[in-house]
């Protein structure tokens, strides 16, 4: 699997937020799907339209990001 990249620092991690601010660690495949790095947590409640780059101050889509 293929992870996608942030479109202006080349990292492969992303995190997501919640309504209470709270983060979760993402990665995304070449489908466009949001995947947890950490696969006991749940990414219910989260927002994962707006994704937040671990590397520079990008955040998007996950439609934005590069292959």
């Amino acid at each position: 699997m293929r992870k996608l990249k942030c479109p202006q620092c080349e990292a492969y991690r992303f995190f997501v937020k919640n309504e209470l601010k709270e983060t979760r660690l993402v990665t995304v495949n070449e489908k466009y799907e949001v995947i947890l790095v950490h696969e006991n947590e749940s990414l219910e409640g989260f927002n994962l339209d707006i994704l937040y780059c671990l590397g520079c101050s990008w955040q998007g889509s996950p439609k934005s990001l590069r292959r």
